[in-house]
């Protein structure tokens, strides 16, 4: 198939270009390179999929309308894969605007590219965030999710809102995936594996919120990467069963669907960082401090419709996929 991917040279979306690409895919990726945080990483993400031939970059902004339209309209992709966004709950807090533009215009504009070149599925990440106030574990996709607790977690249910609408309206089969904290090689260095790993290694000591009370559902890149493709390949349709006087908010009489794709095993935080502290051979100096704003204390995800629909269970531990960040932290940065 020809696949848009946008957020390509992203943790997630350059993970799934190499996956797609190896299994014979066309992609055509979407990605601005802003400077959110390191470009170079992101360069270094985009040489691994630029090295094949079915590979096409472009770099544009997901809110510059016409840009957006024109390479619908040129490449005329099957299948799309929404990743690009502007990321992180703190950020959000400091500046929504960026938030509004990225997740809200951007994301109306791929609906629109997809409305108008006869897309046959639009696949695109939600979060866990979308959780928000909700303390009823695990977290499930049937859930009412309407007290986010960031401008981010806001943004990313209004996704889930806007693809319902061109579900409905226009028949546009769309399927929505709420990643639970996503971690691993090439990841993001603005997430706690980064800064934990990066200042333990430099005798800095490292920020501990909520006194390392969190517990998070951590789900390795691979796992993630492999959840999004059975999705993909599974084109969302409608749910005959829906009724309005019981409204399921994960499916629907349109073809929508939603998915929460987490480890299913949450892990306290003073846990993740003993194995990464084994896995370095240091111990961290802590500075343990209060919950931040926006934050929530735990994420669990209920797999059960993901598991269910596409016989797929997240199910690598954190002792492995920590190992296999260090490993390659140490290699990149000859650390």
């Amino acid at each position: 198939m020809k696949i848009l991917v946008t957020g390509s040279a992203g943790f997630i979306g350059s993970a799934l270009s190499l996956k797609l690409l190896e299994r014979g895919d066309e992609v055509i990726g979407i990605d601005c390179l802003n400077d959110y945080y390191d470009v170079k990483l992101k360069e270094a993400r985009l040489a691994r999929t630029l090295a094949y031939p079915g590979y096409k970059d472009l770099r544009i902004f997901l809110e510059d309308r016409e840009a957006i339209a024109k390479a619908f309209a040129d490449h005329k992709p099957d299948r799309v894969v929404n990743l690009a966004a502007q990321a992180g709950v703190r950020y959000s807090i400091e500046n929504p605007a960026a938030y509004i533009d990225t997740n809200l215009l951007g994301f109306g504009n791929i609906l629109e590219g997809c409305r108008h070149n006869g897309v046959d599925h639009l696949v695109y990440a939600s979060s866990s965030s979308v959780y928000g106030a909700n303390t009823d574990m695990p977290f499930s996709v049937h859930q009412n999710v309407d007290h986010p607790l960031s401008l981010y977690a806001a943004s990313k249910k209004a996704n889930e809102l806007m693809a319902h609408t061109y579900s409905h309206l226009y028949n546009l089969p769309t399927t929505g995936l709420r990643f639970f904290t996503v971690y691993g090689p090439w990841g993001r260095p603005d997430m706690a594996l980064f800064l934990f790993t990066r200042n333990i290694l430099e005798g800095k000591p490292i920020d501990v919120f909520n006194y390392g009370n969190h517990r998070r559902d951590f789900t390795y890149i691979d796992d993630i990467v492999e959840g999004v493709i059975r999705t993909l390949d599974r084109v969302a349709k409608p749910n005959p069963d829906w009724s309005g006087d019981t409204p399921d908010s994960a499916t629907s009489l349109a073809p929508y669907r939603l998915y929460n794709i987490g480890n299913n095993n949450p892990v306290e935080l003073r846990h993740y960082i003993e194995v990464l502290e084994g896995c370095l051979g240091k111990k961290a100096e802590k500075n343990l401090l209060p919950l931040q704003p926006g934050d929530v204390p735990d994420t669990y995800a209920d797999v059960t419709a993901l598991v269910k629909d596409t016989g797929y269970k997240p199910a690598t531990s954190v002792e492995t996929g920590i190992r296999n960040f260090v490993d390659w932290y140490r290699d990149y940065y000859q650390a």
